[in-house]
């Protein structure tokens, strides 16, 4: 009878993941158990308490570089890196998701079940308190998130994809306002990301068919396998080809790159506000986290084969980031495209093959995560009696009646367009320099075109603000609350200093940049 061998686990290397999806669970009891006038309290608290500690353990397993968890599992310097740039910016979101003086009762539907544009949806905007499930959800998106740059096999990551994809697609549909519009955009997020699940998961298939061809070795979807399977497997290369696009497919759906973007503008412009920062920051950070571990681990022997495409890509990307902002008219879709730019030059980073570009990719994702929250700090502040003004029609004139955010928007859009002394001009330089370095001049030029022409659409916002008369339709901006002030002081100094002073994060993301393999 052969025994039963349990594979080692390292509880503390775990911990952080193991904390967040823990509170999430505590979360679902404090929702059963609590009052309903104490639960927003009790749960934003939790939740932030729950993001601190997770957050240092993460600092406290720096040192770490292993393999746990029967191979499932790699903690190295990526995983704590972004780890720790997940649980941060899950911070701010969370300030954003928590604050409920801007609106009365929050941002969040009072009852998710009520029928939208009814009269019980009607009273339920007028001020009742919103839903507070949200911080569960959020938590086991988190928890999702920080397995995802973490899984060192196929199943773990296809795992981790779903724990944070399905708490989003609730949230997308409880916007307290707009309730129609919020609802389209969770259905279109759902059933298009059940589609990119679809094709990861069939990648995996196609990727173990392949490694079974390995002499000797038995197959296997861990990284490890994978790696060897390049270079030694006997088996048709059009399952390593076939397979390779497919996962390519599902993580490019996730970090919003052309052609697999179409869901981001509905869905951002849908989403409750603190909702969309939370995506645009922190599922950006997953996303290309799981895509550097997956072609710079799995698939480095086959870069020549992945890097012409996934450049095409890169390419159009930024194209249609660019090009498309220049047409919008609604705040959140501007943002939404300018988000799809940027995972074009994120793509640039994960293309050069070198410890440069990947410390320099991975310093992007956390200037551009505090500039973009900031950013949806902001909008959560301009406001009218119908709740958020996102028509831009609606911010002409705004430095005139509120110059102090509209200053603070006009330097996040700055950053945006890449100005020297913000983060988004020493973060471009982050992901550009590598890839010049490694001959792929035709991905800088692109980025750089695409920059200059994306610039427009921030200047145009600028322009309006401040050029424009105010007239009886531009909205006032809210005093905000304790939570927004503190995200959005968080995020317009981490804009600064990153800007000016880039060199400990820069260092910090170089001394991180080695896989575990």
């Amino acid at each position: 009878m052969t025994e039963l061998k349990l594979p080692s686990i390292d509880y503390a290397a775990l911990a952080p993941i193991l904390i967040m999806l823990g509170a999430a669970l505590v979360g679902v009891l404090v929702e059963a158990f609590v009052p309903r006038r104490l639960r927003n309290t009790v749960q934003l608290v939790l939740a932030l308490l729950a993001v601190l500690v997770a957050l240092a353990m993460v600092i406290f397993n720096a040192d770490d570089r292993l393999i746990t968890a029967g191979q499932a599992i790699a903690v190295d310097g990526p995983t704590l890196f972004l780890q720790g740039a997940i649980l941060i910016l899950a911070a701010m979101a969370l300030l954003l998701v928590g604050e409920r003086t801007v609106e009365r009762g929050g941002a969040f539907v009072a009852h998710a079940a009520v029928t939208a544009e009814s009269a019980d949806d009607r009273r339920q905007a007028d001020g009742m308190g919103g839903t507070t499930e949200v911080y569960p959800l959020v938590t086991f998106a988190i928890g999702g998130m920080l397995i995802f740059v973490a899984a060192n096999d196929l199943l773990t990551m296809f795992i981790a994809l779903e724990v944070f994809s399905l708490p989003l697609y609730l949230l997308c549909a409880l916007a307290r306002r707009r309730r129609l519009l919020s609802q389209e955009a969770a259905l279109k997020y759902f059933m298009l990301g059940a589609y990119a699940s679809a094709f990861f998961l069939f990648g995996v298939a196609l990727i173990y068919g392949f490694t079974a061809g390995i002499p000797g070795r038995g197959a296997g979807v861990d990284f490890a396998t994978v790696h060897a399977a390049v270079s030694e497997s006997s088996s048709s290369p059009v399952l390593l080809f076939a397979g390779m696009a497919l996962l390519a497919i599902g993580l490019l759906f996730k970090a919003a790159a052309a052609p697999f973007h179409v869901w981001t503008p509905d869905v951002y412009q849908g989403a409750p506000t603190p909702v969309t920062g939370f995506m645009a920051a922190c599922t950006k950070v997953a996303a290309f986290g799981a895509l550097l571990r997956v072609f710079h681990v799995a698939f480095a022997g086959a870069s020549w084969d992945f890097t012409p495409v996934l450049g095409a890509v890169a390419v159009l990307t930024m194209l249609v980031g660019a090009v498309l902002a220049v047409t919008q008219t609604d705040i959140k879709r501007l943002l939404a495209y300018s988000s799809i730019a940027n995972a074009g030059y994120l793509l640039v980073g994960v293309l050069a093959p070198s410890k440069e570009g990947l410390s320099g990719t991975m310093f992007y994702l956390v200037a551009y995560g505090f500039s973009v929250l900031a950013a949806f700090a902001v909008v959560t502040l301009v406001r009218d009696a119908d709740g958020e003004a996102t028509h831009l029609s609606r911010w002409a004139g705004l430095g005139r009646r509120s110059p102090f955010f509209a200053a603070i928007f006009t330097f996040i859009l700055l950053a945006f367009a890449g100005i020297p002394l913000t983060s988004g001009f020493t973060s471009k330089f982050a992901v550009f320099a590598p890839a010049l370095d490694a001959n792929q001049a035709w991905l800088v030029i692109a980025g750089v075109l695409t920059s200059m022409v994306l610039a427009f659409p921030y200047l145009r916002v600028v322009v309006m603000m401040w050029l424009s008369e105010p007239g009886d339709a531009t909205p006032t901006v809210t005093v905000p609350g304790a939570l927004t002030s503190a995200a959005l002081v968080i995020g317009v100094l981490a804009t600064l200093v990153l800007g000016v002073a880039p060199a400990p994060l820069l260092d910090l993301a170089n001394g991180a940049a080695e896989f575990v393999r």
